[in-house]
């Protein structure tokens, strides 16, 4: 079904879910469409972006006839600030089209022999789960389509704005009043910021011009009901900041670690930036299961923290650890996979390339009493070799948790050398991971796969794979 409405716009039958956020639809001519912000049973019309030779891709840009699993989201900015495309979507098809996603992927992509995929397992909280969120300091504040139509060709006056950035733009924010994302004190931190910066006509950043005060602050509140703030500032202004943080404190006495950090470079990461403590721990305590976590305002976390426990439980469980296996944590961060793991194993040997990271891995095994674990930073291609192996033994079980971009194709012709008997593979794109597990194939074979949602209302997955010594 597909009417032409107007030059690249058209009426489609939304017909199913491919990935990504992504549905499926069909144009007069056969070819297929990618289509964005719609689900499977809408009538839409459809705006024709990119179109190749056997695909198009476009975007709904009106719901004509809705479908009917559709709800009404509970957030009022949905659709706008680009978070939570599928709060219009009922939970329970979230999960099926995402389970959907990951058997498509490691079939499509990875053309392997696969055991039965088990049952995508859901977040036990599909709002307020976040432990961190970082809102953005604008001089540019979004406008709608709607707002610029009803312009009429006027030139709209720059209004400053404290949000997230608006999908696919670096310079403009989407306005938030309350986000359903994460636990108070969030929203409270939120509205007073966002108030008093503006009464006090305090200068957002402008990324354009890349001059102004005010960046970015992050905020974390954990399980432990312990808060910690990062406001970053692009110079110091020493009596501003000083007000601005001592009514911060006074607002909102939940918060339990606030600093400040100094970021005067072109980007946004503040990893090579010195942060200052001014009230409180310069960390706040996170706990899965009985262990505990520091976390502080460059650490790296799993950002569900109810959710994570599911997922290591998993990972711990696919690990298969007797208590006196030699477990390898590859990408190991923070440590936080390791550690959860400590005492199902007789050592754990954690590398990742971020020193930082393993500053904080060495200090979450300190505060948990561990001795059996330790943790190194450098490349893995280039410390892990016979002599590593020499002083702290080969691995009985691998476990790797890369980023999005999955494995290095080096490192994984690496792990097929070390040939440990038991690898667990933890990804957040079943993409990039059905991809590795292609090249795994060789030497071994997939025993059992996990899909995990860690965010609700997002097209995001994680994916835990166990893979057995041929």
């Amino acid at each position: 079904m597909a009417r032409k409405k107007q030059r690249k716009e058209v009426e489609l039958k939304i017909e199913k879910y491919a990935a990504e956020g992504k549905c499926v639809a069909t144009l007069e001519d056969g070819k297929t469409v990618f289509v964005e912000k719609a689900i499977p049973g809408d009538v839409a019309l459809v705006r024709i972006g990119k179109s190749k030779k056997n695909f198009a891709e476009g975007r709904a840009i009106q719901i004509l006839t809705p479908s009917p699993d559709r709800i009404s989201p509970h957030c009022e900015h949905f659709g706008i600030c680009g978070g939570c495309k599928w709060q219009m979507l009922p939970y329970e098809l979230q999960l099926r089209y995402k389970h959907q996603q990951v058997v498509d992927q490691l079939t499509r992509i990875g053309k392997i022999q696969l055991p039965e995929i088990s049952p995508i397992i859901g977040s036990q909280q599909t709002t307020f789960y976040r432990n961190k969120l970082e809102y953005t300091f604008s001089t540019q504040r979004y406008r709608t389509q709607e707002e610029i139509d009803n312009a009429k060709g006027e030139v709209l006056i720059a209004e400053p704005a404290m949000g997230f950035h608006a999908p696919g733009l670096f310079d403009k924010v989407v306005p938030i009043h309350q986000c359903y994302h994460q636990n108070e004190p969030s929203n409270k931190i939120l509205q007073f910021l966002s108030r008093y910066t503006q009464q006090h006509g305090l200068p957002y950043y402008d990324f354009k011009k890349q001059e102004g005060w005010l960046r970015n602050v992050i905020i974390r509140v954990a399980t432990t009901e312990q808060t910690l703030v990062n406001l970053v500032l692009h110079h110091d202004k020493k009596e501003e900041r000083e007000n601005l943080l001592n009514a911060l404190m006074e607002a909102v006495p939940e918060i339990s670690s606030l600093h400040y950090t100094l970021n005067g470079k072109l980007n946004d990461t503040i990893y090579d930036c010195d942060v200052n403590c001014v009230k409180g721990d310069p960390y706040i305590i996170e706990k899965l299961e009985d262990f505990q976590f520091k976390i502080s305002p460059k650490s790296f976390f799993q950002t569900n923290t109810k959710q994570a426990e599911q997922l290591y439980q998993i990972t711990r469980d696919f690990a298969e650890l007797t208590g006196k296996e030699t477990l390898y944590d590859f990408y190991c961060g923070t440590g936080s996979i390791g550690i959860f793991c400590s005492s199902a194993a007789d050592k754990i040997i954690g590398v990742e390339t971020v020193e930082d990271a393993i500053t904080d891995a060495k200090a979450n095994a300190a505060l948990n009493g561990l001795h059996n674990a330790h943790f190194f930073a450098g490349d893995v291609a280039k410390i892990v070799n016979d002599d590593f192996f020499e002083k702290h033994g080969r691995p009985d079980v691998i476990i790797t948790d890369p980023p999005r971009a999955g494995m290095h194709e080096k490192f994984i012709e690496q792990l097929l050398s070390i040939a440990a008997p038991k690898i667990v593979y933890v990804s957040c794109n079943p993409a990039t991971q059905a991809r590795d597990l292609a090249l795994l194939d060789v030497l071994y074979e997939v025993k059992k796969v996990q899909p995990v949602d860690m965010f609700p209302h997002t097209h995001h997955i994680e994916n835990v794979v166990q893979l057995v010594l041929r």
